[in-house]
């Protein structure tokens, strides 16, 4: 894996140079001790509840911090997805930013010793107190990147699963019951097609296809799976099930219309407002749109657990990471321990999210309880399994074009189980070698 890694540093020390780009201070920040600067990013829209949430925690910041300008920027998941290495390298970059969770993107950043170790702030700051060991694995990598061990790289504040989200008011218009199983699931797509309705909407372009793929094969895996999944334990074979179940009926999915192929060009935020204009029956995705639905839609609403699931895509939330380039680190210290408070929690809690340190007495909307004791119910079992992109670097984008092609049907199954075999089993094969 290191040298995997280190080719992928010099990678961005050449995009560096190329764009003449360097890493370096501004504004005669010196560390963190006497900065007067806090450079924030963030991808949450304003109205979700953590975008809510950690603009209280920006004000109150303010308020304990006088003197001290925060230049917050809300970027795009993609854009830091995709370039968050050249961009903490580089003198543009922020201080304290939000970043996905997971071997192949924080993990990958520490192991580039590309990340502040926060190992002694989360002692002092009494984080390791407030996070369960579960919700700690995302925070803590070893040397090679892996998560689950070693030190803190980052510290989540809010829970995350993936669910099935349900228009209500068509599920009544079409006589359609909320399935508890797979095959009544299945019945209930089955009745809308036969109406003429793409019962799921999904995004090919994106991650929510994958992610999509995973539940299906979750529902027949188990424990060991993810294990061996995502931390290696043993050989995965992709054309055993549950891989194969999760890829073959997908396939069958498309081919009986449950799912368009049109989705195939479609990004999240197409399937998310397809969902709030009222065009979709259901989508298979996280609870980080919670919020934003809570807020935006005007017709009835619920979700469901996907039906017979034991294991369900979840994890902590995203991370607050801190650059080892920022040059205002105790005030990006500052700022986490912000968004850990009472206050801020229950801010999360009452607006569609998942606090991690919160109150459940303080959250107020049946709704938003119910999201929470599902999301307890799944941890309280060992039900999260992580994300289907998370075991190797580059892992995403490798989903992403084989599920597209499964959308579209330029590829089968045995296609794209090969296509997406080659990549994981290489950045495994690179982690054992090192």
């Amino acid at each position: 894996m290191q040298r995997l890694r280190r080719v992928a540093a010099a990678a961005v020390v050449a995009a560096l140079a190329a764009t003449g780009v360097t890493a370096c201070g501004d504004d005669g920040e010196d560390g963190g001790g006497g900065a007067k600067v806090l450079k924030l990013w963030h991808y949450e829209s304003a109205n979700s509840a953590m975008g809510v949430a950690w603009d209280k925690a920006i004000e109150i910041f303010k308020q304990e911090h006088p003197g001290v300008e925060v230049r917050f920027e809300r970027k795009a998941f993609e854009q830091i997805q995709q370039n968050a290495g050249m961009i903490i390298n580089s003198s543009e970059g922020p201080d304290i930013m939000e970043y996905n969770k997971g071997n192949a993107t924080a993990g990958l950043l520490s192991s580039q010793g590309l990340l502040t170790d926060l190992t002694a702030e989360a002692t002092k700051r009494g984080w390791d107190k407030a996070l369960s060991p579960s919700l700690q694995t995302t925070a803590r990598y070893d040397d090679k990147g892996v998560m689950g061990s070693g030190n803190w790289f980052g510290v989540p504040n809010y829970g995350e699963y993936v669910m099935v989200y349900y228009n209500k008011d068509l599920f009544t218009k079409y006589g359609v019951p909320v399935p508890t199983t797979l095959d009544e699931m299945t019945a209930a797509m089955d009745t809308f097609v036969g109406k003429g309705v793409t019962p799921l909407g999904t995004a090919g372009a994106e991650y929510p296809a994958g992610q999509l793929f995973y539940q299906l094969a979750l529902s027949k895996a188990d424990r060991a799976f993810v294990d061996d999944y995502q931390l290696y334990k043993k050989p995965v074979d992709f054309h055993a099930d549950p891989l194969k179940y999760g890829a073959e009926t997908f396939a069958q999915w498309v081919g009986k219309g449950y799912v368009s192929k049109d989705s195939a060009s479609a990004k999240a935020e197409d399937m998310g407002t397809a969902f709030i204009a009222g065009k979709t029956p259901m989508i298979v995705s996280g609870s980080w749109w919670y919020g934003r639905f809570k807020d935006e839609i005007k017709f009835n609403w619920d979700t469901f657990l996907f039906p017979g699931n034991k294991l369900n895509a979840g994890s902590s939330g995203n991370l607050w990471v801190v650059p080892a380039t920022s040059k205002a680190k105790n005030l990006a210290y500052d700022f986490v321990d912000i968004t850990l408070r009472p206050e801020v929690q229950s801010l999360i809690g009452n607006n569609g999210g998942v606090p991690v340190a919160g109150d459940p007495t303080k959250i107020s909307d049946p709704k938003d309880k119910k999201l929470i004791e599902n999301f307890n119910a799944i941890s309280g079992q060992d039900g999260l399994a992580f994300y289907p992109d998370w075991p190797v670097p580059g892992y995403y984008d490798v989903l992403v074009s084989g599920f597209q092609g499964l959308i579209n049907r330029s590829k089968s199954p045995e296609q794209v189980l090969d296509a997406i075999a080659k990549p994981y089993q290489d950045g495994v094969a690179e982690i054992k070698r090192d």
